[in-house]
C-alpha cells in the first residue's frame, strides 16, 4: 500500500489540531476545573466530557481485544464514514469504489465531500469479485467501501474476495461490520495487525440494541485513528452517551442473549415469510434482517403504512427491484407482520 503520508491529505497531515482544555494536563490527578469556562454548578453535566473516551476505550479493549489505541468512537459510524472521506480525499479530485447495492451513507458522504463515487454492481447472488472492483479504481482512488454483513442485501461477502482486495488495493479498505453479531464469520478485528491499511467499522446500533445513544466505532491501526483523532471535533461523544456505551459493555451477556434469540427468530420468520403467496423469493440471511422479493413491493408497503406497519421498500435500489427490506423484531411484531400479510392476500 501506499505509505499513510501519501493517502493522507496534505492539509491534514500537517494540520495542528485543537488542544481542548482537558487534554493539556495529562498525567495529573484534578479536583478543581477552572479551566474551560464551565458553570460550577448542575454536576456531573455541567463538565464537558472525556474528549478520548478513556474509560469506555479501555472497557470496550478488553472486549474487542484490540488496544484503545486502535480503536475510534463517534457519533453514530457515520462520523467515522465522513472522517476518513476528509482526513483522505482531496475534493473534486480523488475517487472511492464500493458495491452496489450497499448502505447508502457511502455515497452521501462522499456527494458531500464533493469526491467521486465508483459503483460496482453486485452479481446475481449479491456477491461481488474482487477484481471487478480492483479494476475500477486508479490512481485517485483512496477508498473501497465494503459491507459484510451487506445491507440491503443481508449477506455476508465471500472473506476470500474481501482479502484479495485488502491486499491487492494500495489505498484504504474500509469494511463496514454493522450486523456481524449476526454472521456465523468471524469479524476482521483480529487481523488488524496484518492489514495496515484496513479500516473496520461496528456500531452499538445493532447487535447491542442501542441505536439511541448514536455510538458508532472504527478500529484500525494506531496510526488511522490517530488521525481520525486529528479532525473530529473536540468533545464528540456526549457524557450521556459514554456512560449508557459502559453500561452496556457491563451487561454484554445479555447482549450474547439477545443475538441469540434473534437468529433463531430470523430462521423461523424467514420460512414463515417464504410461505405467503405475495412472496416470491426470500434471500438468504446473516444479518439481523432480510430482504425479501415480493410481487408489488410498492403496493404492499403502502398497504402495511396505513396499518402502522413499517417495512423498508428497496424497489428502487440497484437489483432489488420489488424487494422489501424486513427487520426481525420481536415474536409478537414479527406475528403482527404476517398477519397482516396474510389478510392482504384474502
Amino acid at each position: 500500500m501506499k505509505t499513510l503520508q501519501e493517502l493522507t491529505r496534505p492539509n491534514i497531515w500537517n494540520l495542528k489540531p485543537y488542544s481542548s482544555a482537558r487534554d493539556e494536563y495529562k498525567g495529573f490527578t484534578a479536583s478543581v476545573f477552572l479551566d474551560a469556562n464551565e458553570n460550577p454548578y448542575n454536576s456531573p453535566n455541567n463538565r464537558y466530557p472525556d474528549p478520548l473516551q478513556h474509560d469506555l476505550k479501555s472497557e470496550l479493549s478488553r472486549i474487542k481485544k484490540v488496544l484503545p489505541e486502535q480503536i475510534f468512537l463517534g457519533n453514530g459510524s457515520d462520523e467515522a464514514i465522513d472522517l476518513v472521506f476528509r482526513a483522505f480525499c482531496e475534493p473534486a479530485q480523488d475517487n472511492v469504489v464500493a458495491i452496489d447495492p450497499t448502505y447508502g451513507m457511502y455515497k452521501v458522504c462522499a456527494d458531500v465531500n464533493n469526491v467521486e463515487y465508483r459503483k460496482v454492481l453486485l452479481d446475481g447472488s449479491f456477491q461481488f469479485s474482487a477484481d471487478k472492483l480492483l479494476a475500477a479504481t486508479d490512481e485517485h482512488t483512496k477508498l473501497i467501501f465494503l459491507c459484510s454483513p451487506n445491507n440491503p442485501t443481508g449477506n455476508e461477502l465471500l472473506r476470500s474476495e474481501v482479502e484479495k482486495v485488502i491486499n491487492e488495493f494500495d489505498g484504504l479498505v474500509v469494511l463496514d461490520e454493522a450486523y456481524s453479531d449476526f454472521s456465523g464469520a468471524p469479524s476482521m478485528l483480529l487481523q488488524l495487525s496484518e492489514y495496515p491499511n484496513l479500516i473496520v467499522l461496528q456500531t452499538f446500533s445493532k447487535a447491542w440494541g442501542s441505536a439511541a445513544i448514536r455510538l458508532g466505532m472504527a478500529f484500525a491501526s494506531p496510526e488511522i485513528i490517530g488521525l481520525l483523532n486529528k479532525i473530529k471535533y473536540p468533545y464528540n461523544v456526549n457524557l450521556l452517551t459514554q456512560k449508557e456505551g459502559l453500561n452496556t459493555l457491563h451487561k454484554y451477556y445479555e447482549i450474547e442473549r439477545w443475538v441469540k434469540m434473534l437468529i433463531e427468530e430470523r430462521e423461523s420468520f424467514m420460512k414463515d415469510f417464504a410461505k405467503l403467496s405475495c412472496v416470491e423469493q426470500v434471500f438468504p440471511s446473516d444479518a439481523n434482517f432480510f430482504l425479501a422479493r415480493v410481487t408489488d413491493a410498492v403496493k404492499i408497503y403502502n398497504y402495511l403504512v396505513s396499518l402502522g406497519i413499517i417495512v423498508r421498500n428497496r424497489h428502487s435500489v440497484a437489483l432489488c427491484g420489488n424487494c422489501l427490506r424486513i427487520t426481525v423484531g420481536t415474536r409478537v411484531e414479527n406475528n403482527q407482520l404476517m398477519e397482516a400479510l396474510k389478510e392482504y392476500e384474502d
